[in-house]
């Protein structure tokens, strides 16, 4: 009976469900090592799959990184879209400067293959690329608040420059330091924004509740 007794078999993935699981894999191994330091062989080995698989679902390293960092661009753009729906133009950018940072609290491993430089011979994958591509959707956004609220909407796109750019290198400075709390880091950055050097509150708050 023993010799007679078979393993039973694995149940094979569809070709959607190996390429989802392809790309979580890809975004541990992006996070971990970065794009150069990345291989095929490794994404390969860890999904138990041959290389040619990974190859026939996206192309390539490349193919696969996009798909990772677009997927992370859409999470976050989301995140933001949702905040900004409606409040005063101060609990906007505290809401603004909150998603950001719950973005980097709860999708740490995405943040990180944001902010790396893209390895890729050309600009549009760096993290500066990145956030301008965030900053130009969010101005969308903010024009149609401008508008509503009667301000100048031609000024939305510096000012989504500004918030995205100031809270962007505070939530990668804050992705390694997790000090001070997150609510903490949104009510500094709204007291700089809003406030200006000139008016800083001793102990600001949130005006959100956040």
């Amino acid at each position: 009976m023993a010799a007679s007794a078979k393993k039973p078999a694995r149940s094979r993935m569809t070709a959607a469900e190996r390429r989802e699981q392809l790309i979580e894999i890809a975004r541990t191994v992006f996070a971990e090592r970065g794009f150069d330091g990345a291989s095929v062989e490794e994404i390969a080995a860890r999904a138990e799959v041959s290389k040619p698989v990974v190859y026939e679902h996206f192309g390539g390293k490349e193919g696969l990184y996009a798909v990772v960092v677009d997927r992370e661009v859409r999470h976050l753009l989301d995140m933001m879209r949702e905040a900004l729906t409606e409040g005063s133009p101060r609990v906007l950018l505290e809401r603004a400067a909150s998603a950001l940072l719950d973005y980097v609290e709860q999708s740490s491993d995405g943040f990180r293959i944001l902010v790396r430089d893209s390895p890729l011979g050309s600009a549009t994958g760096s993290y500066v690329s990145i956030m301008s591509d965030i900053a130009s959707r969010v101005e969308g956004i903010l024009v149609d608040e401008f508008k509503r609220r009667g301000f100048d909407a031609k000024a939305a796109p510096m000012y989504a420059q500004m918030l995205v750019g100031m809270v962007g290198l505070t939530g990668q400075w804050w992705l390694d330091t997790r000090k001070p709390a997150k609510e903490v880091v949104a009510a500094h950055l709204v007291n700089l924004a809003w406030n200006g050097l000139a008016g800083l509150e001793a102990k600001p708050v949130l005006h959100s509740g956040r």
